[in-house]
């Protein structure tokens, strides 16, 4: 009989992207095994689970707002009434499909999932991607059956009886950045891009600081660089905004074919691949594709996430000599552009930088993984 499992997480791409991965790993090594994706239904998991060939059932789960005000209020009345309904459409999915093992990455959509799965007696994973392990973590980190982390750190802000749980298997990349990845040649034919490339992303809802560098470093592309290439993505949460920026600076993006601007990055392993720089949040899946791609990098983490987190993410990178890290707050006008200008008139310091992101992969993460993956399914 071909094992079941079921994957989850979303939110963001951040935790959606992490269990695409594990399910490439798993199918490398069980190429007989099914998957049912679990997710919210208007979530974007569900969009690129069903892109990526995933049977997808939705659970209506909403997460808490822990900054109380009167809007936020009224968001968790609708968050508590989604959990009175959640935990019995997940019995129903797990009787329907009847997985072998749930796996979950983060965000809140995974907690009712795999919170019924081990109630129910089966076999239960997940991942933590940050150093700081996010709240979804830390209330199923009781309940399941293993923790794999990117970072031994994260154990540390876990219960004792939690840390005996943990292994450290690193963050699994999708197949694009492992070994089928395209070359930078194939990359830029593909995309038919040349000459200086360079990636800015504020992930797949966007960041306003890193549109902002975006729309700066057009308009110096613009008046001195028309030979440079600028890949960019505002995200969900920003079309209106990042459109009304590009008009008050006179931005046309049609007469500028060396502009590619979309909402989400679809083929991001071609894109990072093609790039020479990379400007991005410091989100830890970002991170390890940076990695594994080896390519140079700015990092302006998010402020707004708890613990600071993504800072300390990419304090690893900065210290290693892989990126340079600027925190949103010490941004000012045409530091991001300076700092573009001054890596294409080195570029010898841009590879070295890339070089140092390489050996910061963990390149056995798959192994690692699937031996986790391989005991819980009693293989």
């Amino acid at each position: 009989m071909p094992k079941k499992i079921i994957l989850s997480g979303g939110g963001s791409a951040g935790h959606v992207n992490p269990a695409l991965a594990i399910s490439e790993i798993i199918r490398h090594n069980l190429p007989d095994a099914e998957f049912l994706y679990v997710g919210t239904p208007n979530g974007m998991e569900h969009r690129l689970a069903e892109n990526a060939g995933f049977r997808f059932a939705g659970v209506k789960v909403a997460g808490f707002q822990r900054h109380l005000s009167l809007k936020n209020i009224g968001r968790n009345i609708k968050a508590a009434a989604y959990l009175t309904t959640a935990g019995h459409r997940c019995k129903k999915i797990l009787k329907d499909f009847g997985p072998d093992l749930v796996i979950g990455t983060g965000g809140y959509v995974c907690g009712p999932i795999v919170r019924e799965a081990a109630k129910s007696g089966i076999a239960t994973l997940i991942h933590e991607q940050n150093a700081f392990p996010g709240l979804t973590t830390k209330l199923l980190a009781p309940h399941v059956d293993r923790i794999m982390l990117t970072v031994g750190k994260a154990a540390d802000r876990l219960e004792p009886a939690e840390r005996e749980k943990c292994v450290v298997t690193g963050l699994p990349v999708r197949e694009g950045f492992s070994e089928h990845k395209l070359t930078k040649e194939q990359a830029r034919a593909e995309l038919n891009v040349s000459g200086t490339v360079i990636l800015s992303t504020g992930g797949s809802l966007g960041a306003r600081a890193i549109n902002n560098a975006a729309i700066e470093l057009m308009e110096w592309c613009v008046k001195d660089h028309p030979d440079v290439t600028l890949i960019h993505s505002f995200g969900k949460n920003n079309r209106e905004e990042f459109e009304a920026a590009l008009k008050s600076h006179g931005i046309v993006l049609s007469d500028h074919p060396n502009f590619i601007v979309k909402e989400y990055i679809d083929n991001m392993s071609a894109c990072m691949a093609a790039a020479d720089l990379i400007i991005s949040r410091c989100g830890m899946g970002a991170l390890t594709e940076i990695e594994a791609e080896g390519k140079a990098s700015i990092l302006i983490p998010s402020p707004y996430l708890a613990e600071n987190h993504q800072y300390y993410n990419g304090l690893v990178l900065q210290s290693a000599g892989a990126a340079v890290l600027y925190e949103q707050k010490d941004i000012t006008d045409g530091l991001i552009q300076k700092t573009v200008s001054d890596f294409i008139k080195d570029p010898a310091a841009m590879a070295e930088m890339s070089a140092h992101a390489s050996e910061q992969f963990v390149k056995d993460a798959p192994e690692r993984i699937w031996r986790e993956v391989k005991a819980l399914l009693k293989l």
